[in-house]
């Protein structure tokens, strides 16, 4: 069994920045693919950040110029420093991990629980 843990989010300021911090526990043979998706209220979830194990990385239009995402593959931790904050950024945000797992190597997506966000102007 795999787990991601998130790190709290909050209410902030538009404008201003917060990082959210994610890490993967459990057993498994590696993570192939970490990142972040978000679900505004009232809309599906959608893609905010991913980065692959080879550093390639892929964010949202929404969020380029301002989101770094950034992985610690020996923590199994990644990270989305979020700058320039928007209320249309108000959502929760999910962990998301891509796992190889078995000596079969098959992989399977696991999600965190979610951390809210809301941006106030």
């Amino acid at each position: 069994q795999v787990q991601l843990t998130e790190s709290r989010g909050g209410p902030v300021q538009a404008g201003t920045s917060l990082t959210l911090s994610c890490v993967a526990s459990g057993s498994f043979t590696r993570i192939k693919v970490m990142g972040w998706f978000r679900q505004p209220p009232g809309k599906q979830r959608e893609l905010v950040a991913t980065m692959s194990s080879d550093g390639s990385t892929n964010y949202a239009d929404s969020v380029q110029g301002r989101f770094t995402i950034s992985r610690d593959e020996a923590k199994y931790t990644v990270d989305l420093q979020m700058n320039v904050l928007k209320p249309e950024d108000t959502a929760v945000y999910y962990c998301h991990a891509v796992v190889t797992i078995g000596p079969w190597s098959l992989d399977y997506n696991y999600w965190g629980r979610g951390t809210q966000v809301t941006v106030f102007s």
